[in-house]
């Protein structure tokens, strides 16, 4: 039992007659500006996580791990 277009029709004419045409084009206007906000925030966040992720790759690649060299040359002395 879902909102047919009769009721959706009554509903936004209530809506248009409570708050009149001038109200609702600002309203829309004004959600229009936070969807478009939010989607630029978005795409910000996303370059930013993209920048973190490759930095740590490239830290991971030219990062000595100490301890493995270590235990490589601790190996490579108990085999001799």
């Amino acid at each position: 039992m879902g909102i047919g277009m009769r009721e959706l029709i009554i509903i936004l004419l209530v809506v248009l007659v409570i708050f009149g045409t001038k109200k609702l084009r600002s309203i829309g206007t004004d959600l229009g500006g936070a969807v478009s906000g939010f989607k630029k925030a978005m795409k910000e966040g996303e370059k930013e996580g993209d920048q973190v992720a490759k930095q740590l790759r490239q830290q991971g690649e030219d990062a000595e791990f100490p301890e493995t060299k270590t235990t490589s040359k601790q190996s490579s002395d108990q085999s001799a």
